[in-house]
């Protein structure tokens, strides 16, 4: 590892020199991207600030490193941070000299940045409740970190078609959304055997897939052989040549199902003859009790947790944006209360674990001015323009402006979906995967060339149930506000949930189709 530290320090300092080339414009937007993106840093739009991405393993937030977080935000005068859909942090409107210091501090503290973006593995995302989510099989915390392990001690090597995206689930609910990953592994028992259920292919973005079951047991110990056979059927078969076409899940396209699920079975019988990957972990079986005595009820940012008495606390904060002032209100609770521990979540949450009743409703006086206590409050939203490069849309913008819609005009949200925004097709906000989902664009709408979303409706990440958003229509930007609101009050006037208000599209569409263009 060692060896490893140096050669990515040694990056860190031609990486610097690049980026001062890039930002004289001595070096285009394209091929600095070629260069930025495997470090985890982006140039936003205008190519004078940038971005970079803390990759934090599987959203665990240990308490050293939320402490250096928050010294970077003190130290560069970073007014905010934004939690990612893949649970990391980024840090955005820098300069190219405060991201490669960023960069070094990180790397001399364990937190890495390679591999954040570009052609490499990601981040391995995780149900944020395992270990203590009710009627899981087992915690796979420790099997993820497994992995991450051995894809960051190899991280400079790899030369992947795209990104490949690695996920773990510790139940069927599927938190770590195993089932629209390149490779995902959800834990199962069995007559008292642990083992994994695994999903491959799948992705969201243009052409989405749902992955493709795998059919076969997997041991817990032996998962690394079946990340390696993915690498290398990846590598083998990945196109390389149209990036638009890059990714696993268009792999079984070209060469069908069962053919594809040969391969990676060929890959996966080479990769167990050549190498010894088995870990030494051993997959410990959750209990779940038959009665509980919490005595605070739940609520959308409030679970109980299978450990009897103790609950998980959601913090979402508007947009996934987190103000340096709460964050470090934040860091300061958690190490005043050091059974407690927090992780990112999928929707740019933070799950905050293991809190007794008193530590909940201390914690809820800190972050009440800002944390989401209603389902459309925890909405999620990419970056978008005016920040990101490829962004067509301004997300977030959208996000404050229903919020703000709801609030100014007193409309009763409580049975309103959370809402998924992405900018642009690239699905950053996992429209596809929603609820209900808004994908930006542009439309000429009569003589007018208007910012419109498409709307995605039923999409649902759960095992043996995952399904992809339709698409119904598309609604100018500025309308938005007021088709939210009058959903609202139609579940209120029906009394329904909005889950089992759209299994009848024709309900939503009712509402809906006077805002369409």
């Amino acid at each position: 590892m060692q060896n490893q530290y140096e050669l990515l320090k040694n990056e860190i300092k031609t990486f610097r020199e690049e980026g001062h080339k890039f930002f004289n414009k001595e070096l285009s937007v394209g091929d600095f991207k070629k260069i930025s993106g495997g470090m985890g840093v982006y140039a936003q739009r205008g190519g004078e600030k940038f971005m970079i991405r803390l990759r934090t393993n599987s959203g665990l937030l240990p308490l050293n490193q939320l402490k250096l977080t928050e010294s970077f935000l003190t130290d560069f005068n970073i007014e905010k941070l934004h939690i990612t859909t893949r649970q990391a942090i980024q840090l955005h409107d820098l300069s190219i000299d405060d991201v490669c210091d960023i960069m070094e501090k990180a790397l001399n503290n364990g937190l890495y940045t390679r591999g954040g973006g570009g052609n490499f593995p990601r981040n391995v995302s995780l149900s944020p409740m395992s270990g203590v989510e009710k009627n899981e099989a087992f915690d796979v915390t420790e099997f993820a970190n497994a992995i991450s392990k051995y894809l960051m001690e190899r991280i400079t090597t790899y030369h992947l078609p795209r990104k490949l995206k690695i996920s773990m689930s510790s139940s069927s609910t599927d938190g770590g959304n195993s089932t629209i990953n390149d490779l995902g592994f959800i834990a199962k028992v069995e007559n008292g055997e642990a083992y994994f259920d695994m999903y491959i292919a799948g992705g969201l973005g243009n052409n989405p897939e749902i992955s493709i079951p795998y059919g076969k047991k997997v041991k817990p110990e032996e998962i690394l052989y079946y990340v390696e056979a993915m690498v290398n059927l990846f590598m083998a078969e990945g196109d390389y040549n149209n990036k638009a076409k890059a990714r696993t899940r268009y792999i079984p396209k070209r060469m069908g199902r069962e053919e594809f699920l040969a391969a990676f079975d060929k890959h996966l019988e080479e990769v167990k003859n050549s190498k010894d990957l088995t870990l030494n972990l051993k997959a410990t079986l959750s209990k779940t009790q038959e009665t509980y005595t919490h005595s605070l009820a739940e609520t959308p940012s409030l679970l109980h947790q299978r450990q009897d008495g103790l609950y998980t606390l959601i913090i979402h904060p508007v947009n996934g944006q987190l103000y340096h002032q709460d964050f470090k209100n934040l860091v300061e609770f958690l190490e005043n209360n050091k059974n407690v521990e927090a992780r990112l979540s999928m929707n740019e949450d933070i799950y905050v674990r293991n809190l007794t009743e008193e530590q909940v409703k201390e914690l809820n006086e800190i972050v009440k001015n800002y944390n989401g206590q209603t389902k459309i409050r925890q909405s999620v939203s990419c970056i978008g323009v005016p920040t990101c490069q490829l962004g067509i849309e301004q997300s977030q913008t959208l996000l404050k402006n229903i919020l703000t819609y709801l609030s100014d005009n007193n409309i009763k949200e409580d049975k309103l979906p959370s809402v998924h925004i992405s900018g642009c097709h690239n699905s950053c906000g996992r429209h596809q995967a929603a609820d209900l989902g808004f994908v930006g664009g542009k439309k000429k709408v009569g003589d007018a060339l208007e910012d419109v979303f498409d709307i995605y409706v039923g999409g649902l990440v759960k095992e043996g149930e995952t399904a992809l958003g339709e698409k119904v229509g598309t609604i100018i930007m500025r309308d938005i506000p007021t088709f939210i609101g009058e959903l609202a009050k139609k579940l209120e006037k029906e009394n329904m949930e909005y889950k089992e208000f759209i299994k009848n599209r024709e309900n939503f569409l009712e509402v809906a189709n006077k805002f369409f263009v």
